[in-house]
């Protein structure tokens, strides 16, 4: 009976052992093909790579890595369908991308109460589903401040922190203290940037959102009025990025702007 016993251990050892090696095998794939989603702006292949994770969550269920990057890979492919240039936009896809987001970073911040990018996406995407509505901002408003508290609480030094929170900012604003609110997080958000960009990443660990942040700042101070400060963010948001179609028009409109003032 001893040895039954030792041999079924010694198998269950061996099988937890090749199922982790797959599922870092399937997340290795998967942040490379969201690397080049990422820069392309590509929501099939923003798919692609949710599919990766979603089989390395098969994989290895109690990995929040896991998790969160098969909830960041729906997130973007989310904004990818909701923000498609030329008014091309696929709700029904930005929906369901939006709910497998919701999903997917749910099931990470139950595997881990700490992971400060999981609640910080959730409460953007909470606050994305109130869209406006009184009545879906009474029932996710609490879900949006809970996950956004938890977030600065286990993570205010992370970048993605603190950008996520000044997109928040930005798109709930209606006036300029509001606005001013948006840029002093977003400008946090943007030197904790510039600090991680001087730091190697592991192989595992997230490195999107500075580029978004840059484009963020421009449309901050845009709308702020201060038209020299907007340029110089799109400018640089495109020199990251070149497929941000959003900082690309900004430099456009700020830039005509610019011109009609001096003019």
């Amino acid at each position: 009976m001893l040895c039954v016993n030792s041999f079924l251990i010694g198998l269950l050892v061996t099988v937890s052992i090749q199922a982790s090696a797959a599922s870092n095998d399937l997340s290795t794939a998967g942040i490379t093909e969201f690397t080049a989603a990422y820069q392309a702006w590509d929501g099939s292949r923003f798919g692609a790579a949710a599919e990766l994770f979603r089989r390395a969550t098969t994989q290895a269920p109690t990995n929040v890595t896991n998790f969160y990057w098969l909830g960041s890979a729906q997130f973007h492919r989310m904004l990818q369908s909701a923000n498609a240039p030329a008014h091309r936009t696929n709700e029904a896809a930005a929906k369901a991308a939006l709910d497998a987001a919701v999903e997917a970073l749910t099931l990470a911040v139950k595997l881990d109460e700490h992971h400060a990018e999981s609640h910080a996406l959730l409460g953007t995407l909470y606050g994305m589903k109130i869209n406006g509505s009184l009545l879906r901002g009474l029932r996710f408003g609490p879900r949006v401040a809970q996950h956004q508290e938890l977030a600065l609480k286990h993570g205010a030094t992370n970048p993605r922190v603190q950008y996520l929170l000044g997109m928040c900012q930005f798109h709930t604003a209606s006036k300029p203290t509001e606005w001013q609110t948006a840029l002093q997080t977003l400008l946090q958000a943007e030197r904790l940037f510039a600090a991680e960009a001087k730091i190697s990443a592991p192989p595992l660990e997230p490195r999107w959102g500075y580029d978004s942040c840059l484009t963020f700042l421009g449309r901050t101070y845009e709308l702020l009025g201060h038209r020299k400060e907007a340029v110089d963010y799109f400018r640089k948001a495109l020199v990251m990025h070149l497929a941000d179609h959003i900082a690309r028009e900004g430099l456009k409109r700020s830039s005509e702007n610019k011109r009609g003032k001096n003019e």
